[in-house]
């Protein structure tokens, strides 16, 4: 199995910008979604991904957020255009209200 790793933004309603990596976007966004991840996503309401990609190696992944981490807020915007320019949760249909917990399949639980 080839596993993936992710580069990707979040956002909330005001427009405040998180970027993160990880291997499991699913779970990832769930856990902001859900407040369960670290102290400034849940304290500034971070819950809607407007951009991610895939990389094959977590290095790449890492230097992707690091390269964009380091992007002003224009370029930022820019690459969030490129791909959602309505500025869509690209999450939005992933997970179910109506299961416990928002979990709906094993992706959520493991690493």
């Amino acid at each position: 199995m080839n596993r993936q790793y992710y580069t990707y933004i979040m956002t909330n309603s005001r427009g405040t910008l998180y970027t993160g990596m990880t291997n499991n976007i699913r779970k990832r966004v769930w856990q902001h979604k859900n407040k369960l991840a670290d102290s400034f996503t849940r304290q500034h309401n971070i819950t809607k991904l407007v951009w991610y990609y895939a990389f094959r190696s977590p290095m790449e992944a890492i230097r992707m957020e690091k390269r964009i981490k380091g992007w002003n807020r224009d370029k930022k915007i820019a690459l969030i255009k490129s791909i959602n320019a309505c500025w869509m949760d690209l999450s939005k249909n992933w997970f179910s209200l109506a299961v416990p917990n928002g979990v709906r399949d094993s992706s959520l639980r493991s690493e």
